[in-house]
């Protein structure tokens, strides 16, 4: 339950710290005293949108912390211990800081969060329901999950949901799966005469570099041909050079021994030189040998080189990039020729989602007819006590035409009211009338808390509109709902205020020349006082104080 809220620089409230306890708090105050202050704080400390005009004047920051004394195994601890937050004795600590800048910062337990994780833990701790809330019961997008919640259909929606993913990814799997098929089929005779025209070229990577290099060395052969021939000719001119360089070594040979050494390294010399001048020769033959100046040879270098480079320009890719680009519309036509196989894969994964998605949805549409059948016989039965005797609340079921199927399933769920016998049933925002409807979400509330998680609910003037003897039903209710459920009630009833275990008077005064609200449990005669100032106004009367007991179940 929420245990304490701290609240400091809010609007009126420079300081703040409020105790709350078990069962039902009522909170009442005159118009205008800062009852709507305090639950703006309580909001922002949940979550709710920072404002830099919460922040109270003169000062550079607001904040508002609340405790909250959760039982053991309340899924909000699943969420925390998700974020790496610790909880110490199941108290969990909520704080929101708002600067005068508009900027806010959140923390939970000390350690900073973003406002989206304050606000999910904000949803589990703590339910805000005004009069006319409209992100609440009264929005009926909200119907089919308070219904699944009430029938605890969770697990059953959770189904549904993922067969209609793995339906829906295997219809768009298909979908892309057909558009490449059928461009595929639209290019068919393009691929197929591509493929057979650079089949038949047979281009290889490197192989423009290659030709390229070739035919400009063959362009120059003539010359190249003219020099090898004058080369062999100086070496071989008279008896020849490698001659020459053996017949100066055989004469050095001759008088080595006489030379006492000093030959002997250019003997070596000449020696090194003849072999280096006899593979110079056997070179100078090897080239000419494979120089072929032959006109075809190099009309066919020429040929191979333009037809590749006249491909790569027909297919905008560079040369080298032929082979690969074959390779590429041969896989195209592969895929064109077992397409029809994955598009029979992929139709019969989709008709088994497409089967699996609707037996689940039609056995949850099954279980939520029953879950509505359960709830509107619980919700009619708080009618009556709630001087709604003849009022019906029924929860309408539509099916679904099948171009609507969602995730949620197969059925449209609103929940609809009928105020008086023969009217027809209608949107319960649209039918019931301020006091009615007040009343219906009273109904709804108690018995969606038999199986909500949320230990705390706050109304906002739920008995507006209301007085007497209904005034004091809803107080009735209100108080058998308290004690399933910390409940905290700001009213305006007196009848609904009496039956509080706790009462907090909101009242505004001026303190060092500001206005300021203050906030004050209420017991015995001042308690009574307050009832009485409910019932008359600012002149309190004895006839009021005596109702004022008669409402306590003091003696007279």
């Amino acid at each position: 339950m929420l245990r304490r809220l701290s609240i400091r620089n809010v609007v009126l409230i420079d300081k703040l710290d409020l105790d709350f306890h078990e069962g039902l708090s009522v909170l009442t105050g005159e118009t205008g005293a800062g009852k709507s202050i305090l639950l703006d704080s309580l909001g922002l400390a949940l979550g709710a949108r920072a404002d830099s005009g919460l922040v109270r004047h003169g000062n550079d920051k607001a904040s508002v912390t609340a405790t909250f004394t959760l039982p053991a195994g309340h899924p909000v601890f699943g969420l925390l211990h998700q974020q790496d937050i610790d909880i110490e004795d199941d108290d969990l600590v909520v704080r929101r800081v708002v600067t005068a800048d508009g900027r806010s910062r959140a923390y939970i337990n000390d350690q900073s969060v973003s406002i989206g994780v304050l606000r999910d833990v904000g949803n589990f701790c703590v339910e805000i329901q005004g009069q006319f809330d409209q992100h609440g019961l009264l929005d009926p997008t909200t119907h089919r999950a308070t219904l699944d919640a009430h029938g605890n259909l969770s697990q059953a929606a959770l189904k549904v949901r993922d067969h209609w993913r793995n339906w829906r990814a295997t219809q768009k799997e298909l979908a892309s799966a057909q558009a490449r098929i059928t461009k595929a089929r639209e290019e068919e005779e393009w691929l197929r005469h591509a493929v057979d025209e650079l089949e038949k070229l047979a281009p290889q990577e490197g192989e423009e570099e290659q030709l390229a290099e070739e035919r400009q060395f063959l362009m120059h052969g003539e010359k190249l041909v003219a020099a090898l021939g004058d080369a062999e000719n100086d070496l071989s001119r008279g008896k020849g050079a490698e001659s020459a360089i053996r017949s100066a070594q055989r004469h050095l040979e001759r008088e080595l021994e006489k030379a006492e050494g000093r030959f002997e390294p250019i003997i070596e010399a000449l020696d090194r030189a003849a072999i280096e001048l006899e593979e110079a020769m056997h070179a100078i033959s090897a080239a000419q040998a494979d120089l072929n100046l032959d006109s075809g040879h190099q009309e066919s270098v020429e040929e191979r080189l333009f037809a590749l480079r006249a491909a790569a320009r027909k297919y905008n890719v560079p040369a080298d990039g032929l082979h690969s680009l074959m390779k590429d519309f041969r896989r195209q036509i592969e895929q064109l020729e077992f397409g029809e196989q994955e598009l029979d894969r992929l139709k019969q994964a989709g008709e088994k989602y497409r089967q699996s998605y609707i037996e689940a949805a039609q056995k949850l549409h099954e279980a939520r007819k029953k879950a509505a059948a359960k709830m509107d016989g619980a919700i009619n039965a708080e009618l009556p006590p709630l001087r709604m005797d003849k009022a019906r609340f029924i929860t309408d079921i539509v099916a679904l035409e099948e171009n609507e199927w969602g995730a949620d399933g197969l059925d449209r769920v609103q929940f609809t009211v009928s105020t008086n016998p023969g009217s027809p049933a209608g949107p319960l925002n649209k039918i019931a009338s301020g006091g009615e409807l007040s009343r219906f979400l009273l109904a709804l509330k108690v018995v969606l808390a038999r199986v909500s998680a949320v230990p705390s609910l706050v109304f906002d003037e739920v008995d507006s509109g209301v007085g007497g003897a209904t005034a004091a039903a809803i107080g009735e209710r209100l108080h058998l709902l308290a004690q399933e459920r910390q409940i905290l009630v700001i009213t305006h009833s007196p009848q609904v205020a009496a039956r509080g275990r706790t009462h907090l008077n909101i009242a505004k005064r001026e303190d060092s020349g500001s206005m300021v609200t203050r906030v004050n449990e209420l017991v015995q005669d001042a308690r009574r006082e307050e009832i009485a100032r409910m019932l008359a106004g600012h002149s309190i009367t004895a006839e009021a104080r005596a109702a004022a007991d008669s409402l306590l179940g003091l003696p007279a």
